[in-house]
């Protein structure tokens, strides 16, 4: 029975996989020409859709507004009881219906006519009253279900989804959309954790356990102590970083510590980051050289912040 199961996916996701091949070939004609329409587009992408459709316009519009592209999705029925009136002129309706019969969405197409708003439209047939009306025919590849009984919205949806993605890969190519500005969109959750910057975490100021490099090792220790990073920062005149005093340093030097100076005990050319280094790669230069505390230094290598493990961790970096 267990073999049964597997076969059963393997199949679904096989025509499924066929049939984005197929569309990968046979890709609209209008796309292009859509991408072009929407990158000068002064308002936002509407996109509508019952169903399973609806579904799957919601995630496209979700996909394209967290990508750099305004969209928004009004729901085909509620468009009908006052909806409409949160698409204007400045707008595109992307209008998804497998079929490209659905009733629903014709009083969004009446509406979108009647204001010269600009249509597009995913649709599996050709011949549809939906995509006869359109400007933009983003037409399917006619392909099996992958439900047994070939009803069930299953590659069709599939293909939508993708021709979604796509769209919005394209936008964001042409827009030049870069880590910057998808961190300035997802500031929340596990991405905008991800997209921190190390200055963003940092102790800065009096937090810095530095000292200089005549410093005596009792302040160096009494520094160390005080800031409770279990390490010191060690700079020579213009506050210029030179190393760092660990645990290990102090180790090393037990027998006569208290007679040098913290230059003398200093590990030279530390690990440092700046301030613009993500925190994941804060993070993975720490696990690499298994340290805990990185010197955050400027561009003239002048140490500006200090970073621990656990500010990375609690930021939900890992």
């Amino acid at each position: 029975m267990t073999n049964s199961f597997v076969q059963a996916a393997k199949k679904v996701l096989q025509t499924e996989a066929d049939a984005l091949e197929t569309l990968k070939n046979d890709l609209p004609n209008d796309f292009s020409d859509l991408v072009k329409l929407i990158l000068n587009l002064n308002g936002r992408v509407i996109v509508s859709g019952v169903g399973k459709s609806g579904h799957i316009g919601n995630k496209i519009a979700a996909t394209l507004a967290s990508t750099g592209t305004p969209a928004y999705f009004v729901h085909a029925t509620e468009a009908s009881h006052g909806d409409l009136g949160m698409i204007t002129e400045k707008d595109l309706c992307l209008l998804i219906s497998n079929s490209g019969e659905t009733s629903e969405i014709f009083d969004i197409v009446a509406h979108a006519r009647r204001f010269s708003i600009p249509i597009a439209t995913i649709s599996s047939n050709i011949e549809s009253t939906l995509v006869k009306a359109a400007n933009f025919k983003l037409c399917l590849p006619v392909v099996e279900e992958a439900c047994p009984i070939g009803m069930a919205p299953t590659t069709s949806t599939t293909m939508m989804l993708a021709l979604g993605d796509a769209l919005a890969v394209a936008l964001m190519e042409a827009k030049n959309f870069n880590t910057e500005n998808f961190k300035v969109l997802h500031p929340g959750g596990k991405l905008g954790s991800k997209m921190m910057i190390v200055s963003q975490v940092m102790h800065k100021s009096d937090a810095l356990p530095i000292v200089e490099t005549k410093t005596s090792m009792k302040e160096t220790l009494l520094t160390m102590s005080s800031k409770g990073f279990g390490i010191a920062a060690v700079v020579k005149e213009n506050d210029f970083l030179v190393g760092v005093i660990t645990d290990g340093d102090l180790r090393r030097h037990i027998n006569d510590l208290m007679s040098k100076t913290a230059g003398d005990i200093a590990s030279l050319s530390p690990i440092t980051v700046v301030g613009e280094t993500f925190v994941v790669d804060a993070l993975k230069l720490m696990q690499e050289n298994k340290i805990t505390v990185l010197i955050v230094t400027s561009a003239e290598n002048k140490p500006v912040g200090i970073l621990h493990i656990q500010d990375l961790l609690k930021v939900g970096a890992a």
